[in-house]
């Protein structure tokens, strides 16, 4: 059962949702649930007769929460933002949005995202979608939305809900958050259901969770899991033991460069430990990325309701449409097809597999010591690992007005969190 104090901000969020997060403002929202205020009304009318037990809904009761596009919620679109997928309706919710309802949450709809979450060609503009357009950043037109979970971090930016589920490859949540200042969780790959959810690679993707604040970050992780989260309280910043990952670090902003120096120099003077490491991002990734794309995709593909089966069907698809689907090409996607012999029994797969394990290892050594690593300039180290990884934002803001924000990584997620926990109400 639904209170009333529920009800009204659910109804505010799809209210918003139509105006500021529609195509005629941010187009953060690819499509809503019109069967929501329905169903909650007939909650409302049951609820003078429903017992305490009854009420009991879980941690999310009543919160409205938006779902990007690659993500099955029964009764809706499943598109990865692309027209070639335009006819596909989920018959199930995933298990991730199953987890959710049984928490309380009340799912109104989902989000415009980069089309098959920035894997469908090079050089496509972050939020760009065929079926859904651009994505406006919710501070100013002009800044990039970031990221191919750029609707559900809009949304949350821009007030629409208070929290909103991504998914996550290689900084579709984490670097979408920053962006957006708001804050990103990727928990470690194989935490979170996969099922239900279009993918590029499983090896790499998660879905994740981005909210405006690091405590309901967590607790919406927790609520897509099939068992509670164990309670994460702050870490004493004088007891954590930080990492500074230097590698690129040249690559920032004069302002980013000298936030981040200030935000270590504060760690230092408050009692952390402070080390630099090098880990630079790994090349390697997009080989695996390409050569499970196809095998994977066709997985989902053969049990959802989407008329097109196969990865050579989506191309042409493309191929024999280009004024409305390609506007920045297919590359990806036709490097996939073309170029994939064996799929995940090739030899190139199979010998950066490999090297992944090698990597992990020579990583986690290097790691043992941290609660968290800040990332100071690109690398893809952690979602090359698959380690967990998060964005935190501070009170501090640029001049758009986005509150700055850090990444951290880790090997252990509970560390990582009680760090990140401790740092947001630093910074």
């Amino acid at each position: 059962m639904i209170s009333p104090e529920a009800y009204e901000c659910v109804m505010k969020s799809i209210e918003l949702a139509k105006t500021v997060g529609g195509p005629d403002g941010l187009n953060a929202v690819a499509e809503l649930d019109t069967r929501i205020p329905v169903i909650l009304k007939t909650e409302k009318r049951c609820e003078a007769n429903a017992t305490k037990q009854n009420e009991m809904a879980g941690p999310l009761c009543g919160i409205p929460i938006l779902v990007k596009d690659n993500i099955d919620v029964k009764g809706i679109h499943t598109t990865a933002g692309s027209l070639a997928l335009s006819d596909n309706i989920a018959s199930e919710d995933a298990p991730i949005i199953k987890n959710l309802r049984r928490n309380g949450a009340v799912i109104i709809g989902k989000t415009n995202m980069t089309e098959f979450a920035n894997f469908t060609t090079s050089g496509m503009p972050a939020g760009y979608s065929s079926r859904g357009g651009q994505v406006i950043h919710a501070a100013n037109p002009e800044l990039s939305p970031s990221g191919s979970s750029s609707g559900s971090g809009v949304a949350v930016a821009a007030g629409i809900v208070p929290m909103a589920v991504g998914t996550d490859t290689s900084f579709s949540v984490i670097v979408c958050a920053r962006e957006n200042g708001i804050c990103g969780l990727k928990p470690p790959v194989g935490a979170l259901h996969s099922e239900g959810i279009i993918p590029i690679a499983r090896t790499l993707d998660s879905a994740g969770a981005m909210a405006n604040n690091f405590t309901d970050a967590l607790k919406l992780y927790s609520a897509m899991r099939d068992e509670v989260l164990p309670k994460v309280s702050a870490a004493d910043i004088k007891s954590l033991k930080i990492a500074v990952n230097t590698a690129n670090s040249d690559m920032n902003s004069d302002e980013y460069t000298d936030f981040l120096k200030r935000t270590v120099q504060m760690l230092k003077e408050n009692g952390a430990e402070v080390s630099e490491l090098q880990q630079p991002p790994i090349m390697e990734q997009i080989v695996i990325m390409t050569w499970e794309f196809r095998e994977q995709l066709e997985d989902y593909l053969k049990t959802s309701n989407a008329s097109r089966k196969t990865l050579r069907e989506i191309v042409d698809c493309y191929e024999a449409n280009p004024d409305t689907m390609m506007r920045y090409g297919d590359s990806l996607l036709r490097d996939a097809l073309d170029n994939t012999p064996g799929g995940t029994n090739g030899e190139p797969y199979l010998k950066v597999m490999r090297e992944r394990e090698t990597t992990i290892v020579k990583v986690k050594d290097e790691l043992k010591d941290f609660d968290a690593v800040i990332m100071t300039g690109p690398t893809n180290i952690m979602h090359f690992c698959g380690f967990p990884s998060v964005n935190i934002a501070g009170s501090e803001r640029d001049k758009n007005g986005v509150r700055r924000g850090i990444i951290l990584y880790g090997i252990d997620e509970m560390r990582l969190y009680r760090a990140a926990l401790a740092l947001e109400g630093f910074i």
